[in-house]
């Protein structure tokens, strides 16, 4: 057996640039609604946080999605790779087909230690991811907490994709690697020191990036079907093959849309200080609301300064807060009535 086994000999350069470019378009589509839904979940900030929030909102939430494509791919060329060696055994048990020096060693691996074959290729694959979205793509928006969430949630990416496929009726058998991605995230919820907290956290992280998800799926879905029936995927190569291939071309668009820095042409990128602003108000809430109350009143037309909340051009209060009187840089004046 040898690799053209498993690839489209019609599935030509022109053929791949159509296909890559619908990948491209759909990615796109994905973005356009992830921002619509920040826009629309920001609807009631202020206006001076607004802007730096919806950048910064932005950037991590279209970033989450790239790293579900990339952990998406990686997981699947662990199951893919499964299928493919497991077939080539079948082949071989079977007499059928001539295997090479390199692959008689890894058919007779497989004969002998399959259990550690499976853990080796589930390690290759989380090297893989790794590479993809510290060098080859690099989500920097993303704390180690969210890749984590993310990761787990291109695990289920995977098992809802193979349930699909074995409703679907492919030859193949899906079972045992659903069963090693099931115990992966088992061990992902529920450890030896962990607490019923720890496990409620960690599902609250799962259910605030489901939509990652479905739009994974969506997207895979929509694509994979135009492959089979245009022709450019082929069924007798497996349909976990095709659908690895559709994810290879997903993982191409999002490299191409991201470096290049296609989404800042979208959303402008605000200045530091009123992200510094935005930051500010995240952590000081209560201060932010009476500040926008401030702005609003009877005050709205004279001079005002932010830093000292001046008020004319003779003197001004020393502090929102403070009822002693108006100072205007000598001494207060109890019934605060100076006029100006």
């Amino acid at each position: 057996m040898t690799i053209e086994a498993y690839i489209n000999p019609d599935f030509g350069w022109k053929e791949k640039l159509i296909f890559f470019l619908e990948a491209l378009a759909g990615i796109i589509i994905c973005v356009s609604i992830i921002l619509l839904y920040v826009r629309l979940s920001l609807t009631g900030a202020s206006k001076r946080e607004r802007a730096a929030l919806i950048y910064d909102k932005s950037v991590n939430r279209v970033q989450r999605f790239y790293e579900m494509i990339m952990a998406g791919t990686s997981v699947m060329s662990f199951s893919c790779a499964y299928v493919i060696i497991s077939h080539i055994y079948g082949l071989m048990q079977s007499g059928q087909g001539e295997p090479g020096p390199l692959l008689r060693v890894l058919m007779n691996a497989w004969a002998g230690g399959r259990d550690f074959v499976l853990l080796l290729l589930i390690c290759l694959s989380c090297v893989i991811n790794s590479i993809l979205d510290m060098i080859i793509i690099p989500v920097k928006a993303l704390s180690k907490e969210e890749k984590a969430t993310i990761r787990m949630l291109g695990m289920f990416y995977v098992i809802i994709i193979l349930l699909i496929l074995n409703r679907v009726g492919d030859e193949s058998e899906y079972n045992p690697v659903m069963m090693y991605y099931l115990g992966l995230m088992v061990g992902r919820f529920v450890y030896f020191d962990a607490s019923f907290g720890d496990f409620v956290d960690a599902l609250k992280n799962v259910i605030k990036d489901i939509y990652q998800l479905l739009l994974g799926l969506i997207l895979t879905g929509v694509l994979t079907g135009i492959g089979f029936s245009a022709g450019y995927l082929l069924e007798r190569n497996y349909c976990i093959v095709g659908v690895f291939y559709t994810n290879l071309f997903m993982l191409s668009a999002v490299f191409v849309l991201h470096h290049s820095h296609l989404l800042n042409l979208i959303i402008k990128k605000p200045r530091e200080d009123a992200k510094e602003t935005a930051a500010d108000t995240q952590k000081y809430p209560a201060r932010d609301r009476y500040e926008d109350e401030y702005e609003e009143d009877a005050y709205d037309d004279a001079d005002y300064y932010e830093d000292e909340e001046y008020y004319g051009n003779e003197g001004y209060y020393d502090d929102p807060g403070n009822e002693q009187g108006y100072y205007d840089g000598q001494g207060y004046y109890d019934d605060c009535q100076k006029p100006w």
